[in-house]
């Protein structure tokens, strides 16, 4: 998968959206790039980082470590930082993908062993593929930065423990659920500005995986997951009082009303509004 030059409309249907979502509250930027091309093909280039792309609809032509590879949808491919690549449709219906560009460390985390190498570029494995895919969906609309810290170094990790020559580290967490206890009470202390997994690690003499490794085992979700429904609960009893959604939003720590109803209708399966309205008609 390869970068595009710029975001906005070409012609036909071709497209390359580009969003920035940051890896904590002073973490990193990490670009995710939403395409889709018709003709256009991309001249030879490399970039610094690790490319990881998923292609969702068509077929690509990739011209890569003097070889041709051509990802077709559910497909993962992995290009390496340096290593030089064009790309192009197939066939006459175009493709699209949809691509994240991770520094190194990103996939070194819960590894040994240096950089990690993945001698097949192309890769089946459509579980990974589709969370890839939901990942970089939803960041790319909301890219809350302790939802991106928690999602994109775990997913990265995974696709290096299985699909690289990076070797996995010992990943049980004594005390895990001493740990999870800990970033919680955190995580609601600080609802409306939560600091970072890496500062949350740090404190606790963790790195970042090895937190995100004892949260999931204590509680079976990942830190943003459980922040995003502890907000939830507090919301219920704001929007009950009679706060309205967008404001409730706001006092909870969510982005916006739109992010506070993704997450509302996830747990409880209505819209705040919704919600709101019949607690409301209840007590009439």
């Amino acid at each position: 998968m390869a970068a595009a030059s710029g975001g906005g409309r070409a012609a036909g249907r071709e497209q390359a959206v580009w969003t920035r979502a940051t890896l904590g509250t002073s973490g990193r930027p990490l670009d995710l790039l939403t395409a889709r091309f018709d003709r256009h093909r991309y001249a030879p280039h490399a970039h610094d980082e690790f490319t990881i792309g998923v292609c969702v609809a068509g077929a690509e032509v990739i011209d890569y470590r003097g070889g041709r590879i051509r990802p077709g949808p559910g497909s993962i491919v992995v290009l390496g930082p340096g290593e030089v690549h064009t790309g192009g449709p197939a066939a006459a219906d175009g493709y699209a993908y949809r691509a994240l560009y991770a520094e190194v460390p990103l996939l070194t985390e819960g590894t040994l062993g240096g950089v990690p190498d993945f001698r097949e570029p192309l890769l089946d494995d459509p579980e990974l593929a589709a969370a890839l895919r939901l990942t970089h969906t939803e960041l790319s609309v909301c890219p809350d930065p302790l939802e991106a810290e928690s999602r994109i170094p775990w997913l990265l990790t995974a696709l290096a423990h299985r699909h690289s020559s990076a070797r996995r580290v010992c990943d049980t967490v004594p005390g895990a659920d001493r740990v999870a206890e800990t970033v919680r009470d955190r995580l609601a202390d600080e609802l409306l500005a939560p600091p970072s997994l890496t500062a949350l690690a740090a404190d606790l003499g963790l790195s970042r995986y090895q937190l995100l490794r004892a949260f999931r085992t204590s509680t079976g979700m990942p830190p943003y997951a459980w922040l995003a429904q502890y907000r939830v609960n507090r919301a219920r009893c704001l929007l009950e009082s009679g706060h309205r959604p967008a404001e409730t939003a706001a006092l909870v720590g969510f982005a916006d009303q739109a992010h506070l109803t993704r997450w509302f209708r996830r747990v409880l399966g209505v819209t705040p509004a919704a919600y709101r309205n019949s607690v409301q008609d209840a007590r009439r």
